[in-house]
């Protein structure tokens, strides 16, 4: 039995913070779970995707974040507790349902968690999703801890039920991927089907029922404030007349730099943990006692100019400080030193700097920036790219996933990217803009995400690019989970369709459509050489299974190779494919048996055939 199945409340357990909030979800009875994965909120879709094959809670993979919320969205309205994940970037594509889904509202409890990543760990950017609760209108809820989110989770969904309106989660990197011990709680029962009734006057927004429904929403926020003012997650620790504000994992910071800074007597914290709507009276009577405040959060001023606003309509005239050039910073992630430091000299708090340890004599560490794995088909593609470009004048837009790291020397294949699928549409407008060759790559979950649109758009408008759909069976970079295109026979179920990518491109009218395997190096240049001679809108679909899944899958049959005497150290192996089996010892090159799977391609680039399969023991 999956061990966050277990029903033993009290019982203590070393979580991380994603596997908490799955427990949480389960504790709350969550009957129908949806997502796109996304770092770093990838491991609550696989411990509810896990669950789901030994109970009967409903999980699904999406197509998109759009498409998850939207199928989230019916399930909630037919009465289920529903809950819907995604990374913050994701949403982004699910805004569209979101906005009026906030107006719709929800039947069943419904929380649409959404995990931000302050300093990007795997992100093309960290925005601060506490903004599309205001811009929504629906509430949302921050934990401090990995014990707390699990807590809370529970309490979003009796908060929706209570608002009939969903609510909006939002974690961090620190939260999702922190351990801790958790004690678990009592699991409600599943309710696993419901009923819907219908209402076209409230369900289908046209704009004479959106009127009415807009009003509803401001009642329901009005209804949501009056909650955040009693909330428990809203409360205030110490005496003092100095305060602070904060949230989510700052809190933890400013509580131990409190007890550092020995100011416990002087000091008091309002932790907010329902951070919209905020809790105006809560917050204007904490800031009647205070001499001068500093609000520390992670992002933006989210919470400093709500402060401030609040401040402002109560006539008062104390100091009120959080981003500013000389405290805290909306870039990246906090530290409790940086916490403990700023907070000392805002207050004038006495405060010693820990000594730094002297390392002069320690060796710089070696970079180690993200690669592709040894034998990742993605290397062989590029290759073949590249060669087959030889000569050209190109544009490569990109896309998110493995592949992306194609843009790290000496590969150097990527050139712009933005968003999900957006290496289709971007291509579109560099063939027009530029009379270069625009070859652009996506990933095959990219690819049925979000990159379909922008290749109907590209055969419609008759542009010129070539499109490489690196098709590695699986949605590799978030965890090895399932997209439209992968055999559910793998994953030991039945019941699942799957979506050839071959006839789904040919079926948009693409002419030029070719599938390689890229380990074959020779054919596939020539293949990929075609297609970028074709005028107009050509296909690529270079098709190998990922390495590490095969390797789960034990398909990987690895037959490692070894550098022969025959080596001139020409070095066109590191040098054009940089794969990380490679390594020089005595300034000659060597492969690592460990971590070289076989793949053939350095052996088949060598120009001295010195590269040859190592005879097994």
């Amino acid at each position: 039995m999956h061990k966050l199945l277990t029903e033993q409340p009290g019982e203590k357990m070393i979580l991380l913070g994603n596997e908490a909030i799955a427990r949480g979800a389960v504790e709350a009875g969550v009957a129908f779970a949806t997502t796109y994965p996304g770092t770093p909120s990838s491991e609550i879709s696989l411990n509810l995707f896990q669950m789901s094959q030994e109970s009967d809670l409903y999980f699904e993979y999406g197509t998109n974040e759009k498409v998850a919320l939207e199928v989230a969205a019916g399930a909630a309205n037919s009465g289920l507790r529903t809950m819907c994940m995604m990374k913050h970037v994701g949403l982004n594509v699910a805004a569209d349902p979101l906005m009026t889904l906030a107006y719709v509202g929800v039947t069943g409890g419904m929380v649409i968690l959404t995990a931000d990543d302050p300093f990007m760990f795997s992100s093309q950017n960290e925005q601060d999703n506490r903004y599309y609760g205001k811009l929504s209108g629906l509430p949302v809820l921050e934990p401090s801890s990995v014990e707390e989110a699990k807590n809370m989770i529970v309490y979003a969904f009796d908060l929706s039920e209570k608002l009939q309106k969903p609510v909006i989660f939002r974690t961090t990197t620190r939260i999702n991927h922190s351990t801790a011990v958790v004690t678990l709680g009592e699991t409600k029962p599943r309710v696993t089907k419901g009923d819907f009734t219908k209402d076209p006057f409230h369900y289908v927004t046209v704009p004479a029922v959106s009127r009415g429904l807009h009003v509803t929403l401001l009642e329901k926020m009005a209804e949501a404030e009056k909650i955040a003012e009693t909330c428990e997650y809203n409360f205030i620790n110490g005496e003092g007349n100095w305060g602070i504000i904060c949230n989510g994992v700052s809190y933890n910071y400013a509580v131990d730099a409190i007890k550092e800074l020995d100011i416990s007597d002087k000091a008091k914290i309002l932790r907010i943990g329902f951070s919209f709507p905020m809790p105006k009276a809560l917050i204007t009577d904490f800031l009647k006692g205070c001499e001068k405040v500093l609000v520390i959060e992670e992002g933006e001023p989210f919470m400093e100019e709500a402060v401030k606003a609040f401040a402002q309509d109560a006539g008062l005239t104390i100091s009120i400080k959080g981003k500013d050039d000389e405290l805290f910073s909306r870039l990246y992630e906090f530290n409790p030193a940086m916490v403990r430091e700023r907070i000392a000299k805002y207050f004038g708090a006495a405060y010693t700097p820990a000594v730094v340890p002297d390392l002069s004599d320690v060796p710089e560490i070696p970079q180690r920036p993200p690669n592709l794995c040894a034998g990742c088909s993605h290397r062989a593609t590029f290759y073949a790219v590249k060669k087959a470009a030889e000569g050209m004048d190109t544009i490569c837009p990109t896309d998110i996933g493995c592949y992306t790291l194609g843009f790290m020397p000496p590969l150097s294949m990527g050139d712009f990217v933005i968003c999900m699928g957006s290496s289709v549409s971007t291509s579109c407008g560099f063939s027009k803009a530029t009379d270069k060759k625009v070859i652009s790559f996506i990933g095959d979950s990219t690819f049925f995400h979000s990159g379909i649109t922008g290749l109907v758009n590209a055969v419609f408008n008759n542009h010129n690019f070539t499109l490489v759909i690196l098709d590695n069976s699986i949605t590799a970079m978030t965890g090895h989970q399932p997209n439209p295109g992968v055999n559910m026979d793998y994953f030991n179920l039945s019941g699942y369709g799957q979506v050839s990518i071959e006839e789904l491109v040919k079926s948009l009218g693409v002419k030029h459509v070719t599938t390689v395997k890229p380990y074959r190096v020779k054919k596939s240049i020539a293949a990929i050489k075609e297609a970028l001679d074709y005028q107009g809108v050509s296909v690529v679909i270079s098709q190998e299974m990922c390495t590490l899944y095969a390797k789960s899958l034990k398909k990987l049959k690895a037959r490692p190779f070894y550098v022969s005497d025959k080596c001139k150290n020409h070095r066109d192996c590191i040098n054009e494919i940089a794969c990380p089996a490679f390594y020089l010892e005595d300034e000659k090159v060597k492969i690592d048996p460990v971590s070289c799977v076989g793949c053939m391609v350095c052996a088949q680039i060598c120009p001295e055939n010195a590269i040859l399969p190592l005879k097994s023991e």
